[in-house]
């Protein structure tokens, strides 16, 4: 699965403002104090968790950005991080698949890093993660099956129903991926902690509103067919009330730390 660096672009400031920040202060105290952080971020995408995290903790760091994606490598090699002391952060990029994730990979990792990964993974691949890290984790913006849109319309449920679905086709867990996270982590001996990071959209974020309007209904097409004419004059409704600044949403996420061997 690949991503449109655009709507990556699109989307990295709800994402910031979305992050659950009082997660920062329990993986800060779970970090070596007087070492270099050796930082992977899995499924980096263009960067934009580095581009956040970065100036969020102190010291020397070194980035291993890793993605499937060569052309989102590219272009997240090209990230100029800045950590909280105001030093430059060194990065590299190595691309692979997440299934095939050891631990030996991750030898001498301070922190693995993710956002908006675990609800595009199957259960094997979150398995091969929570195996294969032996130091904290925190995994932001995964989707859990809540959206809530004002002023409401009768067809808001039945769209958010087949887009769940289709987040679960194939075997991907979607809006499962938190639970199954959570009982991974947890069967090896993590702490683990979540806190809710949802997308506030509005008039005040309309372009990206108005994508995920598409991105939304048209994954639920996708999933049901018949759902076709109803879903398009719904769509219109809903973009044109977006365009006059009268529609906002909460599209739920939740954040995730676990803490090897039940630190807290």
């Amino acid at each position: 699965m690949s991503f449109d660096p655009s709507w990556l672009a699109l989307r990295e400031g709800a994402d910031a403002a979305a992050r659950a920040s009082e997660l920062l202060d329990p993986l800060r105290e779970a970090l070596p104090p007087d070492e270099p952080l050796v930082i992977w971020d899995l499924g980096c995408g263009t960067g934009s968790q580095g581009r956040w995290l970065s100036g969020r903790l102190r010291g020397p760091q070194h980035w291993i950005l890793h993605d499937r994606d060569p052309a989102l490598l590219d272009l997240a090699r090209d990230n100029a991080y800045v950590t909280a002391d105001g030093l430059p952060a060194t990065i590299e990029t190595r691309k692979g698949d997440l299934g095939s994730l050891r631990a030996s990979d991750l030898v001498g990792a301070s922190l693995v890093t993710a956002s908006a990964l675990l609800d595009v993974l199957t259960a094997a691949e979150i398995e091969a993660i929570a195996a294969a890290v032996a130091c904290p984790a925190l995994l932001t913006l995964s989707v859990v099956g809540r959206v809530r849109l004002s002023p409401a319309d009768p067809f808001d449920g039945e769209v958010a129903a087949a887009f769940d679905a289709h987040q679960r086709r194939g075997g991907l867990l979607g809006p499962d991926a938190v639970t199954a996270a959570t009982e991974a982590f947890g069967r090896r001996g993590a702490s683990v902690r979540t806190r809710p990071s949802p997308w506030r959209l509005g008039p005040a974020r309309s372009a990206l509103t108005a994508a995920w309007l598409r991105g939304w209904v048209g994954a639920a097409v996708e999933q049901r067919p018949e759902l076709g004419p109803r879903a398009d004059a719904y769509l219109r409704r809903r973009l044109a009330e977006c365009a006059a600044g009268e529609l906002t949403a909460e599209v739920h996420h939740v954040d995730l730390l676990a803490l090897p061997g039940g630190a807290s």
